[in-house]
């Protein structure tokens, strides 16, 4: 899905890091736990946002939640979509930053997963990289995830996603196998890869991870609505698609995203920032009860990570009433009830 979307992370309760791991030659064993994950993600969008003054206390108020997980999104960027080079700009987090986050995190009591994202300039759609040179795109893909793996593995983080959104390149069975086998050798915790909910049934590595993630922004409704038995109806036949497709994969789902702006329509485009103008507290918070309601004791079901908290002082590309973040909205209640209540 679009840049726009960015990503809400993900991750499970059970299993978790081991800490350096160089050189190992073998998968981690999934865990068949039943523990639903509660996580929120605090993208970046500057080099120095995870070492920002803010970052306490926006720790501090996704734990009040109720929340166990928080997701870290370092960022690199392609200029073109048919290029095979990945380079950092001043808007990927610096490794530095993302060390000590990962550090405030931990000892503000939440897990944490990293989960990387390739970008575009612009709102370009990550989906639509398609590079001329695949080969070399694939080696330049392996070194820019690997340098994530390791300091997931240096950091103790509990999860790591291999990928998000990549639906241009995401055939490429044999490439993304050979990926995540040299992820695997640099790092022994919970690997998953975050498709877009359209893409999730063309990936054929899923055996290959540890967990189906799906980045769920399901069209709901045709019109706005607030009624959370509405919007739960309308999950229904979502909900046993997934697990009918679990169960044949042998593995839980994870939605490494979620989230609905607090504007008028979010139910209709979860995936847009600009549905609209018109702000639309009580329709955020129906899409997040429904959500929680459709899935909450699903055993298949590996829980969410919700797209997303605050942005960054003078970072915001949306006004806070109209933009992604529950935080200070009904939704926010919503999930005080159901998480921390």
């Amino acid at each position: 899905m679009a840049a726009v979307l960015l990503a809400v992370g993900g991750c499970v309760s059970t299993g978790g890091g081991k800490g350096p791991a160089h050189g190992s030659t073998h998968a981690p064993r999934p865990e068949p736990g039943t523990s639903a994950m509660r996580g929120i993600t605090l993208p970046s969008w500057y080099r120095t946002d995870y070492d920002s003054p803010a970052a306490p206390r926006y720790l501090r108020g996704i734990r009040a939640t109720g929340a166990r997980w928080v997701t870290f999104t370092p960022t690199w960027y392609q200029k073109r979509v048919t290029d095979s080079a990945l380079h950092t700009t001043e808007e990927t987090a610096s490794d530095a930053s993302l060390r000590r986050i990962v550090e405030r995190a931990h000892a503000a009591g939440l897990k944490v997963m990293i989960k990387p994202h390739v970008d575009l300039p612009g709102d370009a759609d990550r989906a639509g990289i398609r590079p001329r040179d695949r080969a070399a795109w694939f080696a330049a893909y392996r070194r820019f995830i690997t340098h994530y793996a390791d300091i997931a593995a240096d950091t103790g983080a509990e999860q790591l996603a291999v990928g998000t959104e990549l639906a241009g390149v995401s055939g490429d069975t044999a490439a993304w196998t050979r990926v995540i086998k040299s992820v695997r050798d640099h790092y022994d915790g919970r690997l998953t890869y975050a498709a877009n909910y359209d893409e999730y049934q063309h990936i054929r590595f899923w055996k290959a991870l540890d967990l189906i993630g799906i980045d769920a922004y399901w069209p709901l409704v045709e019109k706005p609505t607030t009624d959370p038995a509405l919007l739960g109806r309308a999950w229904a036949p979502i909900r046993e698609k997934l697990a009918a497709y679990s169960a044949r994969q042998h593995r839980r789902i994870l939605f490494t995203e979620a989230g609905y702006v607090s504007q008028r329509g979010s139910t209709t485009a979860p995936y847009s920032w600009t549905v609209s103008t018109h702000p639309a507290d009580a329709e955020q918070a129906a899409a997040y009860r429904a959500l929680l309601d459709s899935f909450d004791g699903r055993t298949w079901w590996a829980g969410v990570c919700w797209w997303m908290w605050d942005d960054w002082p003078n970072s915001g590309e949306t006004p806070v009433r109209l933009a992604y973040t529950p935080h200070g909205k009904p939704a926010e209640e919503v999930l005080r009830r159901k998480w921390a209540g």
